[in-house]
């Protein structure tokens, strides 16, 4: 009996253990599938770590990283903003895609006295309404005044920043910028002075010029048919003007590549942001006299530029009759870069035939820009400098790209154009805000603006 109970209690463990496997068996299971999960786990970050990797490195070659000198994110601060505070010199193409979220985005180590989004909401909350209803009404009656006013807003940020410092007049203390000879044949002093007045009216000593120009040139790309794109306010106006750099700084139509890559360089600009500037000579006009020397004696040879379409030389041959009596572009005046103006006379004396950049807008609105890039690819650039652009690599990139993307040129003008408004800008306690755009604030009367 106890030979059979002993078997039958083996028999009995035996079985029970195959349906309660002991304590160390059913541990070492448990480690099995904890081993098994980790694996997992560990194959998958390794899958997410690949896929970021690669979704990087497509961004980078994309969006040239490369500009930003190691830094990735980007800051709301201007280059070179004139608070004492040394901004860091980044391109805006090399962060993300939207506007908003570049334009927007928080900077710990924001200053008091930077630019920021809406900066007249309490003082003037409907300062820049006044400026878009006032550009629209003028730009319904006289389209041409959009080039001009971009082109106006190119003359002041391009010399010492976004100052209003070419809306002065010379008085006994001071030469005007208007006086340079690219800035000769400027014009659309009388509409920003006209919707400074408007502001005075409501806002009296709150909204400065300098604000005005850059709200007011937003609007004009925008009207024109480019893109629109957000802006920061609280710029301050300047109290002298810079004649002499004016003069020997702003790039001519018969500037070279080295020259033109040089001065945009030494504002922080990179080939990229230069080229998709350029995109503005697709509006407004400009006259036979600029680049009358490509038709009739290149360089001095009596021939015309080799590298102008022989089609397109014919065509401008019969809206620009050889004139003797022409300025040579060594000599005579010549406007600036961009070169669009709304008519009336040559700047170097005298009438002269004129031709249409926008070739009777060619494409329509939406080909804005882009239809001055399909030209250039053409050898149809007008100006000597525009054809220049397909001279170099890494300036021809950007045409061929901007020529084919119309999506992309917008968005690299639009990021181009922010961060030429915002280029080296008084803030805070420098500078101050006019009252009369043409005339500088007085010792004596900013005494008398000062509450008692």
């Amino acid at each position: 009996n106890k030979l059979l109970y002993e078997q039958g209690h083996i028999r009995h463990i035996v079985s029970t253990s195959r349906f309660f496997p002991s304590s160390s068996s059913s541990t070492l299971t448990s480690r099995d599938e904890d081993t098994e999960r980790e694996r997992e786990r560990s194959k998958m970050m390794r899958f997410i770590i690949t896929c970021l990797v690669i979704a990087l490195s497509v961004y980078v070659a994309y969006h040239g990283l490369e500009y930003d000198h190691g830094f990735i994110r980007l800051t709301t601060r201007s280059p070179g903003n004139r608070t004492g505070v040394k901004a860091p010199e980044k391109s805006p193409f090399d962060d993300n895609d939207d506007l908003m979220t570049w334009y927007m985005e928080d900077d710990s180590d924001h200053q008091s006295y930077s630019l920021h989004y809406d900066f007249y909401q309490d003082s003037c909350p409907t300062a820049e309404r006044i400026v878009t209803i006032g550009i629209r009404e003028v730009y319904a009656a006289k389209p041409s005044v959009a080039p001009s006013l971009i082109r106006l807003l190119f003359h002041d940020c391009f010399i010492e920043g976004c100052d209003a410092s070419v809306l002065l007049d010379a008085d006994e203390s001071l030469t005007s910028e208007k006086e340079a000879s690219p800035n000769q044949s400027l014009k659309g002093f009388d509409v920003i002075e006209w919707i400074k007045s408007e502001l005075e009216k409501v806002c009296p000593g709150v909204v400065s010029c300098a604000d005005v120009l850059v709200l007011a040139a937003r609007e004009a790309v925008l009207m024109a048919g480019g893109p629109f794109y957000p802006l920061e306010t609280g710029r301050r106006d300047s109290v002298v003007a810079f004649k002499e750099i004016a003069e020997r700084e702003l790039p001519s139509p018969q500037a070279s590549i080295s020259v033109i890559l040089a001065r945009f360089g030494t504002r922080g600009f990179n080939e990229r942001e230069t080229v998709s500037l350029f995109g503005a000579h697709s509006i407004g006009i400009t006259h036979c006299t600029f680049f009358e020397d490509r038709l009739y004696n290149f360089s001095g040879t009596g021939k015309p530029d080799p590298e102008l379409d022989t089609g397109f030389q014919q065509e401008l041959k019969t809206n620009c009759p050889y004139s003797a009596l022409a300025p040579s572009p060594s000599t005579g005046v010549g406007p600036s870069i961009p070169a669009s103006d709304y008519g009336g006379v040559s700047s170097a004396g005298g009438s002269d035939g004129v031709v249409d950049l926008s070739y009777n807008n060619e494409g329509g609105e939406m080909n804005f820009g882009t239809r001055y890039y399909r030209r250039l690819m053409q050898k149809k650039g007008l100006m000597y400098a525009d054809q220049q652009l397909t001279g170099r690599e890494e300036t021809e990139m950007w045409v061929r790209a901007y020529a084919s993307d119309t999506q992309l040129f917008r968005r690299d003008f639009a990021m181009s154009m922010m961060k030429l408004s915002n280029y080296h800008v008084l803030t805070g306690p420098l500078g101050q805000v006019r009252t009369t755009c043409s005339k500088e604030i007085c010792v004596t009367q900013l005494n008398s603006l000062v509450p008692k």
